[in-house]
């Protein structure tokens, strides 16, 4: 499938990287197809909207920076995704990356993982309940620490 994307252009993907959010991003609730890129500088990924070209997020899998994570979602709403709890063989989690120019400053949102169902190809924005999890934590700080506190 070809589609238009904001950071790449034109592209062909396959229809595996093709998810479904019935309720959409937090602010974008009425995007509902996504497609999962890979993006050029690891270990980051690409959200695009598959509806509006210049809509794409960027993720990252926070366990790389904060091993600690646990998104703490309710079981209940991980089953609206076919998903029996955070353990499930079939949970790929993300948090969305904010990148200012100063890129040192990158931050990922914790308290609004999203988390997808990877075999149903279904995802979903949740909010945390653990209050621990903010909306910014800075990525390069968090894995400094993560490396001072390694043996």
């Amino acid at each position: 499938m070809e589609i238009k994307t904001k950071a790449y252009g034109l592209i062909n993907i396959d229809d595996k990287q093709i998810l479904h959010f019935p309720n959409g991003l937090f602010g974008f609730e009425k995007l509902n197809d996504f497609a999962l890129l890979d993006a050029e500088q690891q270990p980051f990924f690409w959200l695009q909207s598959l509806e509006v070209e210049q809509i794409a997020f960027i993720l990252i899998n926070p366990i790389i920076f904060r091993p600690d994570y646990d998104p703490s979602v309710v079981n209940s709403e991980l089953e609206e995704i076919g998903l029996i709890n955070g353990e499930d063989e079939n949970v790929l989690l993300f948090s969305i990356v904010t990148i200012p120019a100063d890129q040192s400053r990158m931050t990922a949102n914790l308290q609004g993982p999203v988390i997808i169902n990877k075999e149903k190809k279904i995802g979903r924005q949740f909010i945390s309940t653990c209050s621990d999890w903010k909306v910014r934590h800075n990525i390069i700080e968090e894995l400094a620490s993560e490396r001072n506190n390694s043996c």
